[in-house]
């Protein structure tokens, strides 16, 4: 059994299946917190102890175990597909990197070729069309996915079932999936059901967002952003995020979901 991308406590009171763009550092440093009292000093992403990670070969037999078993709570958390592309190309194409660097190299100067896409710079306070760059962004995204070209696509913008399907595909199943928009309540769904070894008050814990500060800020709503054309390409990317997660396609404004997550349905589904 395969288990990439999850995240496990050393007490084993709880697993997560990390989706990115969906409040991943702040849901790590909250398990860590769990178990330890204290937060990672650091990006949690970066946390080799402490936290259990799937791609530590060392942390996978006890990660198999516990969800073969269902020993643990395993949970996920997604986020409105409108919102978390944005923020993929705030963070990831118009962002500067915790190294001062552009993320994965050539690949903004690739972009800004290929896509005609500016994203500014620290030197010029990221001075840029946000509106015109984002929709040529939604193209090349559109095409890492369907076309695998110019490069294969990145888990920063790939669609959330995407992630969420490897738990279900490998036998395990899903103990509670929420919302970022609902944080609070859900995270502190998965608390109770999990009962850690350190108590966990989810509205009391700070927010951990390494990408902040590093890049331009959203200037408009988000639906100045996606024209005709542009929801037309996020149903075609996410169309199984919007129906599965019950997020609201026709109004990009509009955070709050249409209905509640049925976990059935999520494991009927993605099964195939």
């Amino acid at each position: 059994m395969q288990f990439p991308g999850t995240w496990m406590t050393e007490s084993g009171s709880m697993a997560y299946r990390v989706v990115p763009k969906c409040a991943c550092s702040t849901i790590g440093q909250i398990m860590f917190y769990s178990d330890h009292g204290a937060f990672y000093d650091g990006d949690i992403h970066d946390a080799a102890e402490g936290l259990l990670k799937w791609p530590i070969e060392a942390h996978r037999p006890a990660i198999e175990t516990a969800i073969a078993s269902r020993s643990t709570c395993v949970f996920t958390c997604v986020r409105n597909p409108y919102a978390r592309i944005l923020s993929a190309f705030f963070d990831k194409i118009a962002g500067i990197q915790r190294t001062g660097k552009r993320y994965r190299g050539l690949m903004v100067p690739q972009i800004m070729q290929r896509y005609g896409v500016d994203v500014g710079s620290p030197d010029n306070g990221f001075d840029f069309d946000q509106i015109r760059s984002f929709r040529r962004f939604l193209l090349f995204a559109r095409d890492t996915i369907r076309f695998k070209r110019p490069m294969e696509p990145d888990i920063h913008w790939m669609a959330a079932t995407e992630f969420v399907t490897t738990v279900i595909h490998n036998g395990g199943r899903y103990d509670a999936i929420f919302r970022t928009e609902d944080f609070n309540a859900g995270m502190g769904r998965v608390i109770e059901q999990a009962k850690p070894p350190v108590p966990v008050n989810v509205a009391e814990m700070p927010r951990f967002n390494e990408s902040a500060a590093h890049g331009p800020k959203r200037l408009h709503r988000i639906s100045d952003y996606f024209d005709d054309l542009s929801r037309h390409l996020m149903w075609e990317i996410y169309h199984r995020d919007f129906k599965l997660f019950r997020y609201d396609f026709d109004d990009p404004d509009n955070g709050a979901p249409t209905g509640k997550i049925d976990l059935d349905e999520v494991h009927d589904r993605l099964s195939w």
